[in-house]
């Protein structure tokens, strides 16, 4: 260690000293008496004995100290202890609902909490007091001692304490004598146990003024809740029915508990334990809808409002033409790529429709999705049935609203039970049951038959009508009729006669005759054939020169219906009348689907390859559609199919991309027969007819004329 070296000055500052010594010694210093001694000795200067806090101190101050007055120094500052943080924020802003504004809330969170500590304590002769003593060893005579040890340390710290108080009154002999037997007494020796100090830390008592936060009072005024008066009268035989459902429900529950073995006893708790969940789900299924639904409906509020209550104004200045408004759309993920090939208003609930998504495209065929989609949701589909094939076409039985029945790519047909939570089809044929071996390109729900079966119909491009009946568990079919072309037999292996058959696209039946029914092939005809005669048509029209998408009967006239194909044209046919169609419309473009309005005898509806919808109205022009509007962008997507709502204005328009457009009609579109001061009348099916018949006597030709040709 190398040598000290220390100045250091005198109190009269005249002397200095320098010393430099080895290891071992010490400096000293105390006013101007100077000692140097080994480690050994003791340092003493002047009176003092030898402790450091007993020395003189001599302050030094820094060099940048402020130089203040004695005023200065005796000047007070006062200063304010509130209760506010400091860094809280001031200017905080909420959204206020009532004024429908963002406000800066007046009320700040001040409290800021430096340190928390939750603890409990309990009785020491309770019953968990005794459990802790059991579990961590802690036996009664342990905790009696130390009580009994804290006690004594309290009894002696109040003795000493009475004694220095006596000690006090005496003189200064007996006060010293006291002094040193109590410092003997309570100084302990060395080795014994220390005495406890009663209080072992330092308190000290603080005070401050802080702010009171005034009072506020907040009241709100809401309605009273509904109530309702209930009354009834319990008899005999509602009791003991009461006593007996409860009765199955339990018996029903025993078999469920029934154990037989371990791994049963397993998978009946899983199972139990799904049902719960699935019991949860299903109690909250019908509230979670209903908001959904709301949701939506404020999601799509602006939407809603026009299609409860717009009207195009402009309608009253244009007398022959009209406009549609785009409403939802209504689309599904997983169905983008797939086509829309079918579209079905649900005839009890008007709000609900379904959709058949395939493919057109035969080399590219996957998978299909039966969609049922609300109005009131518009946003996810209410029902979704995925299937391995495409699906081509569907109908919704109008009595059974829940049944659907489904034409598949492969050739096969099912039905839908839309109560059931099975994406699986209730029925469905096979080819032990006679499916088709070509598309099913329409289906269609029949009255029953004379044993109360349902029964639908269904047509394919393998030329067969075929007629399908559910029986208990499963599918009958009979062939209705066989499409069978007028060309000459060909010849077969071993000198057998082959038959060529037409291939079915599209068919209708007769809206009042049940047996009546039309089929359009791809051949370009359409036969009106009965379900009595199987061999024969009642009658063929040679209608188009490329493949008929759709037929259908007028929903009015008995003896009108109308056909579309690919030839770009659409054309109202007379079934009596066998020298050609009473109106022929070209649109321009391939014709996907027509569909008569159910509001009119007068009133159809198309819609184009090009992606436009064009709606006609004969009583006001049989030449032009009074309303051609593009729905979908040019080139790139193409209108599949269309179909009207029952009761409200409302079109459904289907693409090839799998969206689905609704439209709203104008008032123009949907004129109503109306009395002199403006008021709607309702004539009946009679007065469309009259309508009707009124358009085709300027259309057909006189009997005079007929005869002499």
């Amino acid at each position: 260690m190398p040598p000290i070296k220390g100045k250091v000055k005198g109190s009269q500052g005249g002397s200095t000293l320098k010393v430099s010594k080895a290891r071992g010694q010490r400096t000293s210093v105390v006013g101007a008496k100077v000692t140097v001694k080994d480690d050994e000795s003791v340092t003493e200067a002047g009176e003092a004995h030898g402790e450091e806090w007993m020395q003189a101190k001599t302050l030094i101050k820094p060099e940048d100290q402020l130089e203040l007055s004695e005023e200065e120094l005796k000047e007070e500052f006062t200063r304010i202890l509130t209760a506010n943080n400091p860094h809280a924020p001031q200017n905080i802003v909420r959204y206020n609902f009532k004024e429908g504004c963002f406000k800066q809330t007046s009320h700040v969170d001040q409290l800021a909490i430096h340190f928390s500590l939750d603890g409990n304590m309990i009785h020491k002769d309770s019953d968990e007091a005794r459990r802790q003593k059991a579990k961590y060893g802690a036996t009664e005579g342990f905790l009696e001692k130390k009580w009994s040890a804290v006690a004594s340390e309290q009894a002696i710290s109040e003795a000493g304490g009475e004694g220095k108080e006596e000690g006090e009154g005496e003189g200064e002999k007996e006060e010293g004598e006291d002094g040193e037997k109590r410092d003997e007494d309570t100084t302990p020796a060395p080795g014994g146990s220390e005495a406890k100090l009663t209080n072992q830390f330092n308190f000290s008592e603080r005070a401050s003024q802080t702010y009171n936060n005034p009072y506020r009072e907040r009241g709100s005024q809401t309605e009273p809740p509904p109530r309702a008066n209930f009354s009834s009268t319990a008899n005999q035989w509602e009791i003991y029915d009461a006593y007996m459902e409860d009765l199955e429900k339990q018996e029903k529950a025993k078999e469920k508990k029934a154990p037989t073995k371990k791994d049963d006893d397993k998978t009946r708790k899983k199972l139990t334990a799904l049902e719960t969940q699935s019991d949860d789900i299903s109690r909250i299924g019908n509230a979670s809808k209903i908001i959904e639904r709301m949701v939506n409906q404020n999601t799509f509020d602006d939407v809603a409002q026009d299609f409860k209550y717009w009207e195009d104004v402009s309608d009253e200045y244009r007398d022959q033409e009209g406009t549609c408004l785009p409403l939802w759309k209504f689309t599904y993920d997983k169905a983008k790529r797939l086509a829309v090939t079918s579209l079905c208003t649900n005839p009890k609930y008007k709000d609900l429709f379904a959709v058949g998504h395939g493919s057109y495209d035969f080399m590219k065929q996957t998978r299909g999705m039966v969609l049922c989609y609300s109005m009131k949701n518009p946003s996810f589909p209410e029902f979704i049935y995925p299937t391995d094939s495409g699906v081509m076409c569907l109908d919704i039985h109008p009595e059974h609203p829940y049944l659907v029945a489904v034409g598949f790519y492969d050739g096969s047909v099912g039905v839908f039970n839309m109560t059931k939570q099975d994406t699986k089809p209730l029925y469905q044929s096979t080819a032990k049951t006679g499916k088709h071996t070509d598309p099913v390109w329409q289906v269609a729900w029949q009255k029953d038959d004379l044993d109360n079966n349902l029964n639908f119909f269904s047509v394919s491009s393998d030329g067969r009508v075929t007629s399908w009946t559910l029986v208990k568990n499963e599918l009958t079919y009979t062939d209705v009729i066989q499409l069978k072309l007028d060309d000459v037999p060909q010849e077969g292996p071993e000198g057998t006669q082959l038959t060529p058959l037409g291939c079915g696209t599209c068919f209708d039946f007769h809206k009042q005759t049940d047996y009546l029914f039309l089929v359009g092939t791809e051949e370009g005809k359409i036969h009106k054939c009965s379900k009595a005669y199987s061999s024969q048509f009642l009658d063929t029209f040679d209608a188009h020169h490329m493949a008929v998408y759709s037929v259908q009967w007028n929903y009015f006239h008995p003896k009108i219906f109308i056909s579309c194909s690919a030839d770009w044209s659409v054309k109202i046919w007379d079934h009596t009348y066998k020298k050609g169609p009473m109106f022929t419309f070209d649109l321009g473009s391939s014709v996907g689907d027509v569909a008569w309005a159910p509001y009119s005898a007068t009133v159809f509806a198309a819609v184009t390859a090009d992606g436009k919808v064009h709606v006609f109205d004969l009583n006001i022009n049989k030449y032009e559609p009074i309303c051609e509007q593009a729905v979908v962008q040019k080139k790139k997507t193409k209108l599949c199919h269309i179909a009207f709502n029952p009761s409200h204005p409302i079109i459904l328009v289907g693409d090839d991309r799998g969206y689905v457009t609704s439209l709203k009609l104008s008032p123009n579109l949907r004129k109503y027969p109306k009395d002199k001061k403006g008021n709607p009348l309702n004539q009946g099916p009679e007065f469309e007819i009259g309508k009707m018949d009124k358009l085709l006597a300027l259309v057909r030709e006189p009997p005079s004329t007929t005869e002499k040709n």
